[in-house]
């Protein structure tokens, strides 16, 4: 689909639409730019139109050029395999503009975010309550993101976070967090029960906010992919392809079919490792030891098998723009091969018990449930989504070498926790089948590698990383410095729709739902 076929199918939907400029850079990037007045009617045509929910909509400061803001919005036009970047301005002295939350529920919590760090408001939005600078401790005034922003020396408490009250007879609440028992993440949630069922839960975020996307202006690629790859720990090699991704639209670096093939069996590697990970995690919260201490056997045969391949367990510095660090060679194709053997039919052993348990299919069957209207509404992407029916996978609608390898996407449609279950052992079976495949693709001949030239640009990376599609929207100056990076971890779409598949649970329940979904907390914060 190119400008034309775009702008023509956005007429059908919006009768006299018309755009400032059309322009693609890249085969799978169409930016748009219209006047602020169209921007929220033509956002809703290419949501009904493609369809998609707003993947990402961000800022950026553009006052030092042109005394403006910018907007953008991204949709996915999944046929196509194609992303639609729409842009408007928006005066520095008067920063505002329309709310599409209303018509458009996955735009909601971006509009927050940039209201937050930018200090543009949505006008007539439905919630404006902040999402990582907590009012305890970031004064009224503070928009970090914007480029003038010096962070005050002593800053002083804005006021308190309002939480939706239930109220009634009987009604009880119950706050749990944000410290919890164990390793994981701060994270508040709020019950509210009438007896046992949960009839409302909202949680809070932002604990763990570190101004990521601030730490990226100004840096070098080679050092950003280092930040990249410490955004989210158990999702590092995902998170280093988007962004290498990204960089090497830029600079039009093509990367060699082989370590096209080692980036996909790694970013295989890393889904594996995690989804048997919650597997055993869903166990725990059952009461189920035995599996969970088989799943911890499996993970941790996947996590060293990555550092005899790569020198590292979580697989960091393994990417580079323009290709991987990591070499495979005859003897690290057949420790992978021999590895994912055994790997193979530990697991299948796993699977077995758990079917076999009459108890652990009882708790896991209709808890949890996600219903796919309401996984729409809210933009939840990934291996949740697709678990509620959403047959959304960047592997099969941006292929790349996945096209031949025939990828098999899993999906459910009962979106319990059950269904969630299921796409975990449906994907680490499909990942271990495309491993074994793209390995014996790998020749040992290496090509010539060609230094990167910086040069100034936009583009967006992508990677569909386990729990769902990573998004780095990157804009360079003429050195190749980072002048804007916006991430979007699946994470950051996912965590509202736990709150509703919560809902009508007990509350004993809640560890099994909250693992089957398996949020990041730092993937969300940023």
């Amino acid at each position: 689909m190119d400008c034309p076929e775009i702008i023509s199918g956005i007429k059908k939907n919006l009768p006299g639409f018309a755009a400032i400029s059309c322009s693609q850079n890249y085969p799978d990037e169409i930016y748009i730019k219209v006047e602020p007045s169209a921007f929220n009617d033509t956002c809703l045509a290419l949501h009904e139109m493609l369809p998609s929910p707003v993947m990402m909509l961000f800022a950026v400061d553009e006052r030092a050029k042109s005394k403006q803001f910018e907007i953008k919005a991204v949709f996915a036009n999944f046929k196509k395999s194609q992303w639609i970047i729409l842009g408007m301005d928006v005066p520095s002295d008067d920063p505002c503009f329309e709310s599409m939350a209303k018509k458009i529920h996955s735009a909601s919590l971006f509009e927050r975010e940039i209201y937050e760090m930018f200090g543009i408001t949505p006008k007539n939005s439905p919630d404006l309550r902040r999402l990582n600078l907590h009012d305890e401790v970031w004064p009224k005034g503070s928009y970090p993101l914007r480029k003038d922003f010096k962070k005050a020396k002593s800053p002083t408490a804005s006021g308190e976070y309002k939480f939706v009250r239930v109220e009634g007879d009987g009604v009880f609440e119950i706050p749990v967090g944000p410290v919890h028992a164990g390793i994981i993440g701060p994270g508040h949630f709020r019950f509210s029960v009438a007896g046992e069922p949960i009839i409302n839960l909202e949680s809070r975020l932002g604990f763990t906010h570190r101004g990521v996307e601030k730490l990226f202006e100004g840096k070098h690629y080679n050092d950003a992919i280092r930040i990249a790859e410490c955004i989210s720990g158990d999702a590092s090699f995902g998170h280093s392809l988007a962004f290498t991704h990204a960089v090497e639209k830029i600079f039009g670096i093509s990367v060699s079919l082989q370590d096209v093939y080692s980036r996909a069996i790694f970013l295989e590697l890393e889904r594996m490792y995690n989804h048997v990970n919650d597997m055993g995690g869903m166990a725990v919260d059952v009461g189920f030891s035995f599996p969970a201490a088989y799943a911890s056997i499996i993970k941790e045969a996947i996590l060293q098998l990555n550092e005899m391949l790569t020198g590292n367990r979580y697989l960091k510095g393994v990417n580079r723009v323009g290709g991987i660090l990591a070499v495979f060679d005859e003897t690290k194709k057949g420790i992978l091969l021999s590895s994912l053997d055994k790997i193979k039919n530990d697991f299948g052993e796993l699977v077995k018990i758990l079917n076999s348990s009459v108890s652990f299919m009882d708790r896991v069957d209709t808890a949890g449930v996600l219903r796919k209207k309401t996984a729409e509404d809210l933009g939840v992407v990934g291996l949740v989504g697709r678990a509620s029916g959403i047959p959304m996978d960047l592997r099969k609608h941006f292929p790349g070498v996945y096209k031949d390898a025939k990828f098999k996407m899993a999906i459910g449609q009962s979106g319990d926790c059950l269904a969630r279950l299921k796409i975990r052992i449906d994907e680490f079976e499909e990942s271990y089948r495309l491993i074994e495949l793209f390995a014996k693709k790998i020749c040992l001949q290496r090509e010539d590698r060609h230094m990167p030239q910086p040069k100034a640009g936009t583009a967006l990376g992508y990677a569909e990383s386990w729990r769902g599609p990573v998004l780095y929207w990157l804009k360079t100056d003429q050195a190749g410095l980072i002048e804007r990076c916006k991430i979007v971890d699946p994470s950051f779409h996912n965590w509202q729709a736990l709150s509703y598949a919560a809902l009508g649970n007990i509350i004993p329940d809640f560890p099994l739902c909250n693992k089957s979904f398996d949020l990041s907390y730092s993937g969300n914060d940023l």
